[in-house]
């Protein structure tokens, strides 16, 4: 029997070696795995898709030709120059496309809401759906329906009204999409308020779960459904403004029709209520956190069910805002699993996910949603990934699969690994500076059969730990 020399490299004890090497994607389904579904059909009547893209491809007309100058500039900055001379960049835009400055600013908030470009800065790039704008009908669609999600920033709400006020009504909208939705044609404008004003004041019932005192005469009562003509109107123009719904004038009073867009948009919304009302775990009403911890025991299909019902009984901005909220404590299982939420979500959840790329515990995440949301197979998008990102990546899942999964698997996610040994592995871990080192590399020690390779994570532990090199 041989012994290893004091001065013989760690990586030459063949039990040291990561053997069967396999891409990060299976480090992610060490602890869940995805799995898509069948797209549902819509209803007899929808045009084809490549007819709805034509149509978004209308509506998006001005802000792709904005997009597109904006990328021959080489990037136009979005702060005003400075100097003797200088052009603002709308003035310019407006001058080459024989648009107005008004025209321009719409349009580049419309290119902006929609991914055609991308904010570095001070200074706009082409995203990657103005790339495969001509060629991509999904691409398209997605980027239109990014648009029909943020229509409440498209117009400015009217002045003098209460922010509340203003988010009651984005959230009762739905209600009144639905109802133009179901009623396969024109609905009057009295009859969309008479439903608004009946679900602002459910809403309001359903915030009050305490009696409110009696105000004094001389306090300023509730502005109740006073303003909400107002707000309609602003609801109505700004759906009209994206393409969603046509206003016609009428000869009494004024009618509201979706369009095919927006009938093919608020069909997929209905579609996810009523999975919302089939969800098998009831986790509907539970926060984000508990309901991903309701999801972290289910199968990929089921969980993927239980992320549509949840998102479908909520405003997408609350519940994109509450994962990213999750995803940035510390339960790596959570995190995960609210990126795998948040896939569920698709083009609504992009500006918000691109934002957390700039925080490193989110960074790898980002990428790989952003990797995939883009066309990117799941199993190699790990390339986007520095070495550095992979390896910050593996110890998170590892610390997800130490606090919440078995020893054998823990085991099993060390062949994911990037690096071709264990010493490469353990020299990376400990440089990459995640806050869960310690604990993953003793949890693994004491679960790693090997002898040899348990004394050398043991002892890499404690160099951690110890601050040593």
């Amino acid at each position: 029997m041989t012994s290893r020399k004091p001065d013989e490299p760690l990586a030459r004890n063949s039990r040291l070696r990561l053997v069967r090497p396999r891409s990060l994607a299976t480090a992610r389904r060490a602890v869940t795995t995805r799995r898509t579904r069948p797209a549902p059909r819509p209803p007899e009547g929808t045009p084809p898709r490549a007819e709805l893209a034509r149509q978004a491809r209308h509506v998006l007309a001005d802000a792709v030709r904005i997009a597109r100058w904006a990328a021959v500039e080489g990037g136009a900055r979005t702060a005003p120059r400075t100097g003797p001379g200088a052009v603002p960049p709308q003035e310019r835009a407006a001058a080459a496309l024989d648009l107005t400055p008004g025209q321009v600013r719409a349009g580049w908030d419309r290119a902006r809401l929609a991914g055609l470009v991308e904010l570095h800065g001070d200074t706009a790039r082409p995203g990657w759906r103005l790339h495969a704008w001509d060629r991509d009908d999904s691409a398209v669609l997605r980027g239109w329906v990014a648009l029909f999600d943020a229509w409440s920033l498209v117009h400015p709400a009217p002045e003098g009204v209460a922010p509340g006020a203003v988010a009651e009504v984005v959230e009762a909208v739905p209600q009144v999409l639905s109802l133009l939705q179901l009623s396969q044609g024109p609905v009057p404008v009295p009859a969309l308020l008479d439903l608004l004003g009946q679900r602002v004041e459910e809403l309001r019932g359903e915030r009050c779960e305490v009696p409110v005192p009696e105000r004094a005469p001389e306090a300023p009562a509730e502005a109740g459904t006073a303003g909400l003509p107002a707000l309609l109107d602003w609801a109505l123009e700004g759906l009209a403004a994206v393409g969603a719904l046509t206003l016609d004038p009428g000869a009494d009073e004024r009618h509201a029709t979706l369009t095919p867009l927006g009938n093919w948009a608020v069909w997929v919304k209905l579609e996810q209520i009523c999975v919302a009302a089939q969800s098998p775990a009831g986790n509907i009403e539970q926060s984000a956190e508990d309901m991903l911890r309701g999801c972290a025991r289910l199968t990929p299909g089921p969980a993927r069910d239980e992320y549509r019902a949840w998102l479908a009984a909520r405003t997408l901005s609350s519940a994109v805002a509450e994962l990213l909220a999750v995803a940035r404590g510390e339960d790596a299982l959570l995190r995960g699993l609210a990126f795998e939420a948040l896939r569920v979500v698709g083009a609504p959840a992009e500006a918000e996910v691109r934002a957390t790329v700039a925080e490193p515990p989110l960074r790898p995440y980002a990428l790989l949603w952003l990797a995939e949301y883009e066309g990117t197979d799941p199993d190699d998008a790990q390339e986007v990934l520095t070495r550095e990102e992979a390896t910050w990546l593996w110890v998170d899942t590892a610390a997800a699969v130490a606090d919440h999964g078995e020893s054998a698997l823990l085991v099993r996610h060390l062949d994911s690994a990037v690096q071709g040994t264990v010493p490469a592995l353990l020299d990376e871990v400990r440089a990459v500076g995640h806050p869960r080192t310690v604990q993953v590399l003793v949890a693994l020690a004491a679960a790693h059969p090997d002898p040899a390779l348990a004394k050398a994570v043991r002892r890499a532990a404690f160099q951690v730990h110890t601050g040593g090199a």
